[in-house]
């Protein structure tokens, strides 16, 4: 039996709300959670100007800059396909991992539907904060990212860049499953 190796990819993305169709993705962050130094980032035209306040204040992005600056939409999940089909080689299975992957994994998935036509992770994702649920035996509301960084003492943390939270989720993944790089 051939079986593909599973490339554990970290996704995080910043967007302009809460929901694909409605608001925009703003930015792609990714890299190999076992090769952190393997990345891929992007900020994207916005699709809509509707915006959520807060979600722009936190990451810091501008709507009216990344009109002018960000890739469009089409070209910047080509990019971010190319990329992902780059790292995990002819024998390779790409694996989304997110923290909160629904969210991340909500909007990347619509985009790779709309604009490419497929979704090259497939239609499922790993989420951290329920691989740690499971590894801590903890309660849902324990799995906040705070308490698993006051658990697992990571050394990096999350900046609302989509990049920087990609690593740090990497750093999370490999704190609490650091056997998945035979994989």
């Amino acid at each position: 039996m051939n079986s593909k190796r599973e490339i554990f990819i970290s996704v995080d993305v910043e967007t302009a709300g809460p929901i694909p169709g409605k608001y925009s993705l703003l930015a792609i962050g990714a890299c190999v959670v076992f090769d952190d130094a393997e990345i891929f980032t992007c900020q994207i035209k916005p699709t809509t100007r509707n915006a959520v306040p807060e979600a722009l204040a936190v990451t810091g992005l501008s709507m009216e800059i990344l009109e002018q600056e960000g890739l469009a939409p089409a070209e910047a999940m080509q990019k971010f396909r190319n990329w992902i089909l780059h790292v995990i080689g002819s024998n390779g299975t790409p694996i989304f991992v997110g923290f909160n992957a629904a969210f991340d994994w909500s909007f990347i998935n619509y985009y790779f539907h709309h604009y490419i036509g497929e979704n090259p992770f497939g239609f499922a994702a790993l989420d951290i904060k329920s691989l740690y649920m499971g590894f801590a035996k903890c309660s849902w509301k324990q799995t906040k990212s705070s308490q698993i960084a006051a658990s697992l003492h990571p050394k990096s943390s999350g900046t609302h860049d989509a990049l920087q939270d990609a690593r740090y989720q990497a750093e999370l993944f490999r704190l609490i499953r650091p056997d998945y790089s035979d994989y």
